[in-house]
Formats: structure tokens, C-alpha cells, sequence
């Protein structure tokens, strides 16, 4: 069977309704900013359900915190993983979909996990606010799962990466394996280098906790400070960890791709540099060098998610696939609906988090008094 054939068969002949880079560009950016969410979700579970076990109170405390605010991420991750999931299925739509019908009942495995992994990651959170015990099985439930669900979504975009192997999956002999139990394509290196950061983020996350909550007399600086410093010592291990990784990876690519040598790739790695000398650096004040580590981390995830896309174009090219090539058929209506509600959804975002961000300080309590003030 021609491959490049059949890819052009399975393309949706309608076109798509706008220039496909622009869904290319959205693409990563949400992207990234899922899997930074997803980092937070997974390494916050990890360190709530690792803390329920300890008998230091600070560790107690901590657990009970990230146990609150991994609820808040699995929801934030869920809903930014939507957009990427669409823009994907609109311009690299033959092999999303026969990715998914080869492995069918581990996509449906996949959305249940998700929704057992956040189900017991609030049913621990609840019996943590309470006071209640045999909370811990529900925390180790919901990173177990969690963890599921990543190795089957890793699996499905492995899979969509090698059209020249779906008829050999799909077609055992002379008979056809429709059951949709095929998990085909591993890869070990990748798939850790995108769970690592988990602990990466979550540990400048406990940095940024330390420092948001510094101005408030109210709370335990100590507690703070050993939270800062405990976030600094995640964040150093796992920086390093995910470099090595990385190279892992990079090592195991086809050399027909010439990838060591993408721009992208490369402006990720100095990032990733600058990333650890500003984490050795913060030593002296983890807290204080907290907004600056986020801010590093999050554009070097965007940068690696460039990489992440640059390398699938990599990967379909000897088919001649090309989604600058699609068919395209603007339909200006929808697509400004689209991008108008978008945009005022930042918009609206923006607003809430600011308030948020000022109300958690206490500043917004005080502007509110003194404008009221006669």
C-alpha cells in the first residue's frame, strides 16, 4: 500500500476553515501551557500523597496545601488540554484519528483514568481539610493514575508518527485486529522527559508559594522558608535530570533528521542552561529568585514545545505531508467568533487572576477599605 497515498485518502476533503499556520501557532502555545499544568498536577500529587506519610508537621501541611491547589490544576490542565487536542485533530487529522482506532479501548481507558485520577485526588484533598484518615490511598490512587493516563496519551502521539507501521499493526497475516487493544509505539526517554519537569515546576511552584505569602505577618515565615528551600532542591535535581534525559532522547532520534542541529532545540538548551545557574544561583534567597525561575522555566516549555513540532514535521515529511499544504477554505465568520472569544476569555482570566493575586496578600482587602473610607 503507498503511505502517502493512503494519508491523502484519510485527509478531511473539505480543507480546513483558516490558514493552517495560525493553528500550527496556537497549537503550542496552549501546548505548553497544558503541560506546564500537567507538570503542576503530577508533581503536586506526588509531594501531597508523599507528605500525608511523613510525621513532620511541615510536610502535614504541605500536603494538605498541594492536595488543594492539585485539585485546582487538574481542572485548569483538562481544560487547556482541550484547544491543543482540536487544533491537532483539525491539521494532522489522518494520523490523530487512525492513532486512535488503533489503540480505541485505550482511549477510552485513557478518559476514564483522567476522571479517577481527579476523583481521588479531591476525595483525598476532602479527607486531608477534614482531619480524616486513610487518606494516602487516594493520593497514591490519583498519581497512579494520573501516570496511566500520560503513558497511554504518549503511546497515541508515538503512534501517529508512523504511518509506515499502521498496516503492519493493523493487519496480523491474513486477518485484521480491529479489537483496538494495540499499544504500538514506546518511547521510554521521551516520555520521561516530559514527566520529570513534573517536579521541576512543582518545585519553583513551592518557591513562588513561599514568596507570594512572604508579605503576610500573619503566617509562618519558617514554614515558608523551608518550603522555598525544599522547592529549590526539587527544582535543581530535576532540571539536571530532565538535561539528561533530553540527551537520552536526542541520541535515540532517526539521524536522517539532523535534529541536534534545530534552532529551536538549540535556544531551548540555553534556556535550560540559564535555567540551572539561576536555580545554583538562588541559593541565596529561593524565594526572592522564585518569579524569575517561573518565568525562565515557562519560556523554556514554550521553546521545547517549537522543538515538539519541528520534530513531528520531521517525522512526516518522507510522506510528503505538509499542513502549509492543506487545502484551505477560509470561513472568516467562525474563525473571528473564535478568535474574539478567545481573546476576551485572556482578558477575563487576566482579571480574575489579578484579583486573586491581590486578595491572596491581603492588598485587595486594603484597597477596598480605603476607597469605601470617607
Amino acid at each position: 500500500m503507498d503511505t502517502n497515498l493512503m494519508i491523502q485518502t484519510l485527509q478531511d476533503p473539505m480543507g480546513v476553515p483558516f490558514y493552517p499556520m495560525v493553528f500550527q501557532g496556537l497549537s503550542i502555545l496552549t501546548f505548553a501551557l497544558h503541560i506546564f499544568f500537567v507538570n503542576l498536577v503530577l508533581g503536586g500529587a506526588l509531594i501531597a500523597a508523599w507528605g500525608y506519610f511523613s510525621n513532620d508537621q511541615r510536610w502535614q501541611k504541605l500536603s494538605r496545601m498541594l492536595a488543594k491547589v492539585t485539585t485546582i490544576n487538574i481542572s485548569i490542565a483538562i481544560v487547556l488540554g482541550v484547544a491543543p487536542l482540536l487544533f491537532v485533530q483539525v491539521i494532522y487529522d489522518p494520523f490523530w484519528y487512525t492513532s486512535n482506532l488503533l489503540s480505541a479501548w485505550w482511549t477510552m481507558l485513557f478518559l476514564a483514568a483522567l476522571i479517577t485520577g481527579a476523583l481521588a485526588m479531591y476525595v483525598f484533598y476532602l479527607k486531608r481539610k477534614t482531619g480524616k484518615q486513610r487518606a494516602g490511598g487516594f493520593g497514591l490512587l490519583a498519581v497512579a493514575c494520573i501516570l496511566f493516563a500520560a503513558l497511554i496519551i504518549h503511546v497515541l502521539s508515538m503512534q501517529a508518527l508512523h504511518p509506515e507501521q499502521w498496516l503492519g499493526w493493523y493487519v496480523s497475516g491474513l486477518k485484521m485486529n480491529t479489537a483496538g487493544w494495540g499499544l504500538n509505539s514506546l518511547q521510554i526517554s521521551r516520555l520521561l522527559h516530559f514527566l520529570v519537569p513534573a517536579l521541576l515546576n512543582t518545585g519553583i511552584f513551592l518557591m513562588l508559594y513561599a514568596w507570594y505569602f512572604k508579605p503576610r505577618e500573619d503566617l509562618d515565615q519558617a514554614y515558608l522558608a523551608w518550603a522555598a528551600k525544599l522547592g529549590l532542591s526539587l527544582a535543581r535535581y530535576a532540571v539536571i535530570a530532565t538535561a539528561l534525559i533530553g540527551i537520552w532522547w536526542l541520541i535515540g532520534l532517526p539521524a536522517e533528521f539532523h535534529f541536534m542541529t534545530d534552532h529551536s532545540l538549540i535556544a531551548g538548551y540555553v534556556l535550560a542552561i540559564l535555567l540551572i545557574a539561576l536555580l545554583f544561583k538562588a541559593q541565596q534567597d529561593p524565594s526572592g529568585y522564585a518569579p524569575s525561575a517561573a518565568v525562565l522555566s515557562l519560556v523554556t516549555l514554550l521553546v521545547m514545545s517549537v522543538s515538539r513540532e519541528s520534530l513531528r514535521l520531521s517525522y512526516l515529511k518522507p510522506f510528503g505531508y505538509s499542513i502549509y499544504d492543506y487545502p484551505t477554505t477560509v470561513d472568516w465568520g467562525s474563525t473571528s467568533l473564535f478568535l474574539a472569544t478567545f481573546v476576551l476569555g485572556i482578558a477575563v482570566v487576566a482579571y480574575l487572576l489579578t484579583i486573586a493575586f491581590k486578595a491572596g496578600r491581603g492588598e485587595y482587602m486594603q484597597e477596598l477599605k480605603a476607597s469605601t473610607e470617607p
